[in-house]
């Protein structure tokens, strides 16, 4: 079954987020997210393809049976270079695109098996989708120099029939209910319930979840990605890409006329790409740490982040963490709170609400 992990969800940070990628690449729209905070899931629609955890920004989604993360490292201890839906994946749309550049910058070579695609019930969606990722993990490839190269062939890879009998893995499970086995067929008795229900399971934030959300995280795909680029040769040349081609990750810009300094954009950064000092005097940013869940650019209201038009690959070998803004510091005049700014305003952003909110009630313009 998928699992949706609440605390990891971009969406759980704001009302203002605006991610829907989980649903936009489900083949079967077993995902709907509508207006809801979190994504609602119908357990008997999906087929478990795993495209929808390859996409999600920040890993709040994954499969039971299925971990790129360990499928990472397994691929790398296996000769082969093969990577097939009938092989080591459920599809190859479930891998993630850092995942596939880490995988071949040390691989070498590896073959995305297409053969099964023709005729598949969900290439509609997830075939478009590794070509997608095919095409980006090759052009982030080459802006490495890296000799890396990986192919798509209709190989149409099948296991070697074993003889062996299958037994379903519902047949499997009452075959087991017994008192040793009593704490973990309860918990498959209800997951087999949620696949049989035909309808859409909504998820909400528990407490456990709320007490995890201020947590800055680096997802494990990136921290791959990281040990991945420590193993290979530097390029000659750090070469600057086009920003619209990169899907997990970004540069930004900051606009110093229209910022508010409301502290919103770093405060909800799940990975910490934004960041401030104890004083809140500045908002810095590193690239390498951004997963481009665009939820930054979400809550800020006078849109005065924006995303970068292009991308120094030297962000990937050199990390280097950019000033986006510098504020002053001051004490509000009328409640005594320290506060920033980036401009001559004498109030805090809550007096100064407070004060435009009485001059709209008394009609008072001008100063009072």
């Amino acid at each position: 079954m998928i699992q949706l992990k609440a605390s990891r969800c971009v969406r759980s940070l704001s009302k203002e987020s605006e991610c829907n990628k989980c649903e936009l690449i489900c083949p079967t729209e077993a995902i709907v997210v509508a207006n809801n905070p979190l994504p609602s899931i119908n357990f008997s629609a999906c087929v478990e393809c795993g495209a929808c955890d390859a996409v999600c920004p920040n890993e709040a989604l994954s499969l039971d049976d299925f971990s790129s993360t360990n499928f990472f490292f397994s691929f790398m201890e296996d000769e082969d270079n093969l990577i097939s839906c009938r092989k080591n994946v459920p599809c190859i749309a479930a891998l993630n695109i850092e995942n596939i550049i880490s995988m071949a910058l040390l691989k070498k070579e590896m073959i995305f098996d297409m053969g099964h695609c023709d005729g598949c019930a969900i290439a509609h969606k997830c075939k478009p989708e590794i070509e997608k990722n095919y095409e980006e993990a090759s052009y982030v490839l080459e802006a490495m120099e890296s000799e890396a190269v990986i192919k798509l062939e209709n190989v149409k890879y099948e296991k070697a029939e074993t003889g062996e009998k299958n037994i379903s893995n519902r047949r499997e499970f009452f075959s087991k209910v017994n008192l040793k086995y009593a704490v973990k067929a309860k918990i498959e008795f209800e997951k087999e319930i949620q696949k049989a229900t035909d309808e859409l399971v909504a998820h909400t934030l528990q407490k456990s979840d709320i007490a995890l959300l201020k947590q800055k995280r680096i997802t494990d795909r990136r921290k791959l990605f990281f040990t991945a680029l420590k193993r290979v040769k530097k390029p000659s040349v750090y070469h600057v890409i086009e920003a619209s081609e990169l899907s997990f990750t970004s540069m930004k810009l900051l606009s110093s006329d229209t910022c508010t300094a409301c502290q919103m954009c770093y405060r909800v950064c799940p990975s910490g790409a934004l960041s401030s000092d104890v004083k809140n005097s500045k908002i810095d940013f590193d690239p390498f740490l951004c997963i481009k869940c665009h939820i930054c650019h979400d809550v800020c209201e006078p849109k005065a982040i924006t995303l970068s038009p292009s991308y120094r690959v030297k962000e990937f070998f050199e990390p280097e963490v950019q000033n986006l803004i510098t504020f002053s510091v001051r004490r509000c005049n009328e409640c005594s709170v320290i506060f920033s700014t980036n401009s001559n305003e004498k109030l805090c952003y809550r007096c100064k609400a407070e004060d435009e909110e009485a001059r709209e009630l008394w009609g008072i313009k001008g100063d009072m």
